[in-house]
């Protein structure tokens, strides 16, 4: 049997709003970005959303509308995807990490007041794996520090913890439709936020930092356009948004099938000497993005190889940022700075997980993962 690591849900429905699009006038940012928008702004409960390329432009333009750039210091955390830490040098800003949470992976905010000084200006916390990380009292140390808090909700669209969700107490929330993610257009992003100053200046920013984009200057009289800022080319495109719209849609009902497949793995795995996993904490609900177990790091590739060889398709999520070439190089990181990130780096091996996974498939992937690690 092969067992892809990952399928994404891309229908008839999708394929008939693309091509709709596509027979249309304007294949660029317009009106199904807006509708978009404002779809994905009802479901988060948020003032605004602003369409952009990937969740890594999301990022970087939420930091420099922010205010934040040069001289300034970001404080993140190193078990994520490296998109997270290099947004910020993108911004002009230095990332500062802190290490995990060892149960979740998630950045410890008992530890963030530490690492503040007076070069930090923003807090940068990933909801890793769909669970979000402790917002509540981050938010406390912002407040308490004049800070600005940028979520990296690249995994966690539906996640929700002690009643907060993405983007609620924050400036800025940032999400990634990339390939993988709950909601796909290939490629792609968006940011939502509450302040309106904020969504404005992200709309210019977006776009090279002209006021007009080309369906306000074309689809009516003429406008001259003028630049304001200094921006970049990173607005979706009406193509992406077609995509988008109705896998919002069946959010609710995929999130339900992935939660039933997490508990099919978590209940098979529960007993196995060897294995471990991220825990989703009371009070909380996962978006459930992915699923990964925790072994042994010094039989870590041998286990994901056996898993391999089984027709299976894995992943690792993630090797810590600190440790990459770059980092150490130009920062200085090494070994045992972070050991809660570097413990689930080395153990992590992250299963296929998607709403289309048969019964059959996940009992497959279960005896080879027992298999491999026996």
């Amino acid at each position: 049997m092969k067992i892809e690591f990952f399928k994404h849900n891309i229908g008839p429905e999708e394929i008939s709003k693309v091509t709709e699009v596509l027979n249309s006038v304007f294949l660029t940012t317009g009106d199904v970005v807006g509708e978009f928008e404002a779809k994905f702004s009802d479901y988060l409960g948020c003032a605004h959303t602003v369409g952009v390329t990937s969740g890594t432009a999301a990022l970087q333009l939420s930091l420099l509308a922010c205010g934040i750039g040069p001289g300034d210091e970001v404080i993140t955390t190193p078990m994520s995807f490296v998109a997270t830490a290099n947004a910020i040098l993108h911004a002009g800003a230095d990332p500062v990490f802190v290490d995990v949470e060892p149960q979740t992976g998630n950045i410890d905010a008992d530890l963030i007041e530490e690492a503040i000084n007076p070069k930090t200006k923003a807090l940068l916390p990933v909801h890793l794996y769909g669970q979000m990380a402790d917002m509540k009292q981050i938010k406390a140390v912002a407040a308490r520090h004049g800070l600005i808090i940028i979520e990296d909700a690249a995994h966690c669209i539906e996640g929700e913890r002690d009643g907060i969700r993405p983007g609620q107490l924050s400036q800025a929330a940032c999400f990634s439709f990339y390939a993988t993610k709950n909601i796909t257009s290939g490629e792609g992003g968006a940011i939502s936020i509450n302040e309106e100053p904020i969504s404005e200046k992200l709309r210019r920013l977006r776009l090279h930092g002209i006021d007009k984009t080309a369906a306000e200057r074309y689809t009516k009289k003429y406008q001259h356009y003028d630049m304001t800022i200094l921006g970049w080319k990173y607005n979706m495109a009406n193509i992406q948004a077609g995509l988008l719209l109705n896998q919002l849609d069946l959010i609710t009902e995929r999130l339900e099938k992935r939660e039933a497949l997490c508990r099919i793995y978590e209940d098979a795995f529960a007993d196995v000497e060897g294995i471990a996993f991220p825990k989703v904490l009371p009070y909380s609900r996962s978006a459930r993005h992915m699923f990964t177990i925790w072994v042994d790091p010094d039989r870590r590739d041998d286990i994901m190889w056996k898993i391999q060889e089984q027709g299976i398709g894995v992943a690792i999520n993630f090797r810590p940022i600190h440790l990459m070439a770059y980092y150490r190089d130009r920062y200085g990181f090494r070994p045992g700075m972070f050991p809660n990130a570097e413990n689930i780096g080395a153990r992590t091996i992250t299963l296929p997980l998607y709403p289309q996974l048969a019964t059959a498939e996940i009992e497959y992937v279960i005896e080879g993962v027992n298999k491999a690690i026996s």
